[in-house]
């Protein structure tokens, strides 16, 4: 019986030896961030991988693309790692220091920048039904909400309280002024079908954020290669499979389903996205509470933009 006993735990120490090489593992997968108070407006998102043991991580530093970052060890019982950016030539990012509570299941970090410190808290992202499908043939739709219908901003706020709006309406649609306010409508949805026409100007560029978290971008890019940062690319995430832009000045038609965190859409009758997966929220998004309703944003703060409709119609389950 001892001998037995003896092997069995012999049998052990590769796997337990192997665990304590990885304390991190509790540390892989996605996390939802948000600041902390005075920060709260502040929303990152976090994946932490490995390979042969060695860790990488992809980090969406509040705006822009979702990158890898440039640096990331364990260290004292810490995960610190430190964002990447866009540009090369910039100066070198602070370090994130993140640590787990005890019951592993919040991700508790810190930065520092401009001797100002940030603290964060991660969570972990729903779990979602692995039946979501936008191409299903019996979506039971609800009571479509005209967000705009040529009238009014009566349906919209500004997500920058403190700046003016910028917007107006022109000859029955809603445009903006450069570098306007962002709007962001006073409805709420979880799964819904969305539909707009605009037209965009020379160098346009504008997004329209479903759920207030997931841009899917508007771009003058007639003719141009198709990338993940084009016209009804999802940001910085998945690039549309054809470019269907129409030229500056001309309505162009979009059209999107999201359940879950499935996503498809159209544009211009021809469809870019098919039922994909949507890994996380993009930069800019007005939260990272992944698993609840959300708002429609449409970005108004880089160049003008012209839109004549936004409808969106719930989807009821």
């Amino acid at each position: 019986m001892r001998i037995a006993l003896l092997l069995f735990a012999l049998s052990l120490l590769p796997a337990m030896s192997f665990a304590q090489a990885q304390p991190w593992k509790d540390y892989l997968g996605k996390w939802d961030i948000s600041g902390e108070p005075p920060h709260a407006n502040y929303v990152y998102w976090l994946e932490v991988t490995e390979a042969g043991g060695k860790l990488a991580a992809n980090f969406l530093n509040r705006g822009g693309s979702v990158l890898p970052v440039s640096a990331i060890r364990f260290e004292n019982g810490e995960l610190i790692f430190r964002a990447a950016h866009a540009n090369p030539k910039a100066p070198q990012p602070p370090e994130h220091h993140a640590k787990l509570t005890e019951d592993k299941d919040r991700l508790l970090g810190l930065v520092t920048i401009g001797g100002e410190q940030i603290a964060w808290m991660g969570l972990r992202p729903p779990t979602w039904t692995t039946d979501a499908n936008t191409n299903a043939k019996r979506i039971k739709y609800g009571t479509p909400v005209q967000l705009f219908a040529g009238k009014d901003l009566s349906n919209w706020t500004a997500q920058v309280k403190d700046k003016p709006l910028g917007w107006g309406i022109v000859d029955g649609a809603m445009t903006n002024e450069p570098k306007a306010n962002n709007l962001v409508s006073l409805h709420r949805f979880q799964d819904f079908k969305i539909q707009c026409e605009y037209k965009v100007e020379k160098n346009s560029n504008s997004g329209i954020y479903l759920r207030g978290r997931y841009e899917l971008q508007v771009l003058d890019d007639f003719g141009k290669p198709t990338e993940s940062h084009g016209h009804m690319a999802l940001y910085s995430r998945v690039a549309p499979k054809v470019n269907a832009s129409k030229p500056v000045g001309e309505w162009q038609i979009m059209e999107a389903i999201i359940i879950g965190n499935r996503l498809s859409v159209w544009l211009n009758g021809q469809k870019l996205h098919d039922n994909i997966v949507i890994e996380g929220i993009t930069g800019g998004a007005l939260d990272s509470r992944e698993a609840e309703p959300g708002p429609i944003m449409i970005q108004g703060d880089h160049e003008k933009i012209t839109y004549r409709k936004v409808v969106v119609t719930p989807i009821i389950k």
